[in-house]
Parts: structure tokens; sequence; C-alpha cells
């Protein structure tokens, strides 16, 4: 039996936001019938997002916000380990977000990434592929804003468990920019502008808008692990997991994402950029060519600083870049609906 989304204890009616600011207008009629719907009639589908510590919880809450802002019909569910504090299950419970406890994966021999912390987490962004309790989960990293409803990854074609990862069409996800637009050094050799998928469609922007490069457009066929499009099943989450005890991850630069660009090369449904628009693609000599703001579904804020953490005691913006100022808008709107909404006031 498939498992409905966790929800939070409660009258429905209290856990729908509302707002009296028309931009910001959730109908509570349309609410109610939708998250009926969702947990109800419609299959059992959902957005995931890791969340281990606090750092990210301010992204996670106004990456849920957004969601909803653009009316998804389907809920986010934090998965959640166990370093997660309590602090930030309050936070959590008191916006009514459903959590899901998940184990914390990590490779027996796996690579030391001292150079880049942030990678020890992005194992356990492999869980959703073992979450069969659903039919259809979309991974989200806590750092993504969306700006457009994208509902529609949640129809789109892929092969079914039954196939056990021996398909053409495993998942769906974005590629990776392997352009190293920062020079960060202990990034490969190989990640260069002209190795990059997206230098391809810098000749037909307009195409590359709604269609993705092939995967072996890129020489290195690699995927970008900040969204997945995945129909969970336990056979193909044993060979991750198989894959993961394997040598081969003594090498692995990047965790989940070159975990899954290596096994199964060729076999993953590419999306166009605007379902998960790295940031750094709209920055002058990496992609600025086919980026367009009023396109993009899905910003994704890679690398450091995020936008929370460029902002001054009032919560204003005070990053040059652009995108950023986007997610302080949104994260702006988060908390004055929080305030009508009476959620205590925690920092996040």
């Amino acid at each position: 039996m498939k498992k409905r989304a966790p929800t939070r204890q409660g009258s429905l009616r209290e856990r729908i936001p509302r707002s009296e600011d028309a931009s910001m207008q959730f109908s509570m009629d349309e609410r109610i019938e939708d998250c009926l719907l969702t947990i109800g009639a419609l299959e059992y589908v959902v957005w995931t997002t890791l969340i281990t510590n606090t750092k990210y919880l301010s992204g996670l809450l106004t990456l849920d916000y957004s969601l909803k802002k653009h009316k998804s019909k389907y809920p986010l569910v934090a998965l959640y380990t166990d370093a997660f504090p309590a602090e930030g299950h309050a936070a959590l419970e008191a916006r009514g977000i459903p959590k899901q406890r998940i184990e914390y994966l990590l490779p027996k021999n796996g690579k030391d990434y001292s150079a880049d912390p942030r990678f020890y987490d992005c194992w356990s962004k492999l869980t959703p592929f073992s979450l069969v309790e659903y039919e259809r989960v979309v991974q989200l990293d806590s750092d993504m804003l969306v700006t457009q409803n994208m509902d529609e990854l949640m129809e789109i074609e892929l092969d079914p468990p039954s196939m056990a990862g021996k398909g053409k069409r495993v998942f769906a996800a974005g590629h990776a920019c392997v352009c190293n637009p920062l020079k960060k050094p202990h990034y490969p050799k190989d990640w260069i502008p002209s190795n990059c998928a997206f230098t391809s469609q810098h000749s037909t922007p307009d195409l590359a808008q709604t269609t993705a490069p092939s995967p072996e457009v890129g020489p290195l066929g690699f995927m970008n692990g900040g969204l997945q499009v995945v129909n969970p099943s336990r056979a193909v989450y044993d060979l991750i997991l198989a894959h993961l005890e394997s040598d081969a991850v003594i090498d692995m630069d990047f965790a989940d994402q070159s975990l899954l660009s290596d096994l199964f090369r060729g076999c993953w449904v590419p999306l166009p950029y605007i379902y998960n628009a790295l940031k750094t693609l709209r920055w002058e000599g990496v992609h600025a060519e086919i980026w367009r703001d009023d396109k993009v579904k899905n910003v994704h804020y890679i690398l450091a600083p995020k936008p929370w953490d460029e902002v001054d005691e009032e919560g204003n913006n005070i990053s040059k870049d652009p995108t950023h100022a986007w997610w302080v808008s949104a994260n702006k709107e988060r908390l004055a609906l929080e305030k009508k909404e009476g959620v205590k006031v925690d920092g996040f």
C-alpha cells in the first residue's frame, strides 16, 4: 500500500497559508481542495528535500513557501536525519511541513571531502530511490527557489520500478555545469567549458528553454543532483547501495551525482536548465547566452555564499548577485505571511 505524505496533527484549515495581500493570496478553498486531492485521490507523489542541520533551514522554509505560492498540488516532505536538532523539528512543526526520518548514508571507503565538506551529506540525497511507499518523488535541494509551477515533473515518463534499473529512463535530472567558473583547484581538470553540455546550446537559446542537450553531447555525461525525478524502486536502490559500497566511490568527486552519473550513464532523462537553473549559468562568461529570467522555473543557489548569508540585520539583500535578491524577496513574503498567521518568530 502506497504511503500518504506525512501530515501535521490538527485541522487542515489551520495548516493552509493565508494572506490578505492579493499578490500572495492562496485561495483557501483551492488550497483545501488541492491538499485533499494530494493526500487522497491523486497518486502518492511528493516533493522531498534533505535536511541534516539548521544551516539550510531558512532555505527549506522558503522553498516550501515558493512551492505553495505557485500552487503546487503536492506537498514538500522534509527528509531529516538523526543529527537534525530539536529547534529544527519545532520550526517544521510550527509551519505544518511534513517530515520523515531517513538513515544517514555514507560509504565505508569514501573520498576525502575536507575541501568541500558539504558532499558528506549529499550521499543521503540518494534515499528517494528507496521510498517505495510513494509512486513518484521529486527531490529538491533546500537551496532552491521555485519561481513558476513545475508540477509537470510529476508526469514525466520514467521506467517503471519493474524494470529494475535496466531501462534508459531510470530517473530525470538536469545537467551539471562543468565549467568550474570559480576555478576551484580540487575540481577535476576536465571540468572546462568545452566539455559542458550547456555550451552546446549557446547558438540555440530558444531551444534551451524547452529541450535539454543529450547526455552524450558533453563527454562527461554528468548530472546535477539538486533535482532528481524518481520512481522509487527497491531494485534500483539495491544497485545504488552496491555501488556505494564498491571501491569506485573512492574516486567520486561529487558524491551522489558522481555515483548516479557513473552507474546509470546514458540511462537518465535530461531536463532543460529551467528546472534546475544553477545560479552560475546566468553569469557572463558562463552560460548567460541561454538564461532567460522569465523562463526559469526553479533557481538553484549552488556554491557559497547562500542568499540567506548575504542579508543585513533587517533581512535586506546585500548581495551583488541579482538572483539572491529574488530569494530575499520571497523570504520576506514568507516571514510576513507567517507573522499574519501567528507563527512564532524563531530566527528561521
